[in-house]
């Protein structure tokens, strides 16, 4: 498997490193097993005061971090910074909430009484060493909202970070590690995809969780069933942002481009198909477009540039065909469409107008900076648009009629609905979708608690 550092800017490769072989992966395991028995009898104090020299140091090092992220997968390198400061945030979160969270809880007295039990708990003891399968798009961030909540828990953290992004898949080893965490409680695995399945099977390992492709979500949901594991799976999404009359449209308009082309337009919960009501789609159609035209699209290390190149070749070919698709089958190119001339795997923020069902765009998602427009006569047809999808991670809605919003929040499926506003992660707030968006939450108590023996205590009378 290559596992290599390879600029999406202008395709050369800058360092590539050899796959961890079966000895080094047999010393991983056994030290990730023995690391725990002692990490899980620490207190909530003890992983606290880890955790918080983590994100001071973690901020310290967000510059320096922020431009190997660029580097590595192409991300505009003012938003890598602060993808760097939003891990460090949820850091200092769950080493100020865990204890709160994962505090031992009573039954109703009614109740224990009831059972014969002069005192009932229920208990939330750590389960183990915990497999993390993790994409590219945000490599810190998928990695961070995993490895935050798992070792407040008294979990030990195994990571297979996507095979683009090594050498921030191994700065988050030595961050931890230059935090004070035991050198078992976080191991990155420089290993290809192929080694996955394996590993997964080892009786060390008690669960896993999942940030990434459809196929690749099932083929570990697959495996962890096989073997009775626990798993936690975010997969795909092609977000709906619905626009209604009494919308500030203006603002919809401007939120819309960002929610779009965040991250290059490579997120599961940027906005993706936008579904506007008839009474103004027109006008909604025209800022919008004029928004996605004036971004800046280059240099990625450039603190003006917008849009950065996607991370792969691959990538940009996936995408350009699902344009080109939708174009021979009659959608309308509103702005962009062409690949620029250039070294680079470079895509401009593109709007499609006219899309049917029959369309690969409107089934699949684009994963890049296109925007499809829909044209909804009504509420009703709006909601039908947004769930014509196999996905359902979270969207958007955008209305000033209270009824609307709690039609759409009571209809729309999806983990997440945002009224007036753009999806976007909370450490305070769970995470993750419905469908074959994948299963389980991350982030809040709710992400916390996935990888957790939820233990009830009984003490007889």
């Amino acid at each position: 498997m290559h596992i290599a550092t390879v600029n999406p800017a202008n395709g050369e490769t800058v360092k590539t490193y050899h796959p961890m072989g079966e000895d080094e992966i047999e010393r991983r395991l056994q030290l990730a097993e023995a690391t725990f028995r002692t990490y899980r009898t620490t207190t909530f104090d003890e992983r606290a005061h880890l955790l918080h020299r983590a994100a001071e140091l973690l901020d310290e090092d967000r510059r320096a971090i922020g431009r190997v992220i660029t580097t590595e997968m192409g991300k505009p390198v003012k938003q890598a910074r602060a993808e760097a400061a939003k891990c460090a945030k949820a850091m200092h979160w769950y080493a100020d909430h865990a204890a709160e969270l994962l505090a031992d809880e009573e039954p109703d007295a009614s109740d224990v009484k009831d059972s014969g039990a002069s005192r009932v708990l229920v208990r939330y003891r750590p389960l183990g060493p915990v497999l993390a399968v993790m994409p590219w798009n945000f490599p810190l961030w998928q990695v961070v909202r995993f490895a935050a909540p798992a070792l407040m828990a008294g979990n030990v953290g195994l990571l297979k970070h996507a095979s683009n992004v090594p050498q921030t898949a191994l700065y988050l080893e030595d961050l931890f590690h230059r935090a004070g965490f035991t050198e078992g409680c976080f191991q990155t695995l420089l290993i290809g995809s192929a080694a996955v399945d394996e590993i997964l099977r080892d009786e060390r390992v008690k669960a896993a969780t999942l940030t990434g492709s459809e196929p690749a979500g099932r083929a570990v949901a697959s495996t962890a069933g096989e073997m009775v594991k626990k798993t936690v799976l975010e997969l795909g999404g092609s977000d709906p942002y619905v626009v209604m009359p009494s919308a500030d449209l203006d603002r919809a308009a401007e939120v819309a481009v960002t929610a779009r082309t965040q991250n290059t337009g490579q997120s599961c919960i940027a906005a993706k198909r936008f579904i506007v009501h008839t009474e103004v789609y027109d006008a909604f159609a025209e800022r919008f477009t004029a928004g996605m035209k004036a971004l800046r699209v280059g240099d990625p290390m450039d603190e003006e540039t917008d849009v950065g190149p996607l991370s792969s070749e691959q990538g940009r070919n996936d995408l350009e065909e699902l344009v080109a698709d939708a174009v021979r089958a009659g959608a309308t190119v509103l702005c962009g469409g062409e690949r620029p001339d250039g070294p680079g795997w470079f895509y401009p923020p593109t709007v499609l107008a006219g899309i049917d069902r029959e369309m690969r765009i409107h089934r699949e998602e684009a994963f890049g900076p296109v925007a499809t427009l829909y044209r909804a006569a009504d509420l009703d047809e709006a909601v039908l648009i947004a769930n014509d999808t196999s996905f359902g991670l979270s969207s958007n809605v955008w209305t000033r009629d209270e009824a609307e919003a709690d039609r759409f929040v009571r209809d729309l499926e999806a983990g997440s609905v945002y009224v007036n506003g753009m999806t976007a992660s909370h450490p305070a707030f769970p995470f993750g979708g419905v469908k074959r968006s994948g299963y389980g939450r991350e982030l809040s108590g709710h992400g916390i608690r996935e990888f957790c023996n939820i233990t009830t205590v009984w003490h007889g009378a």
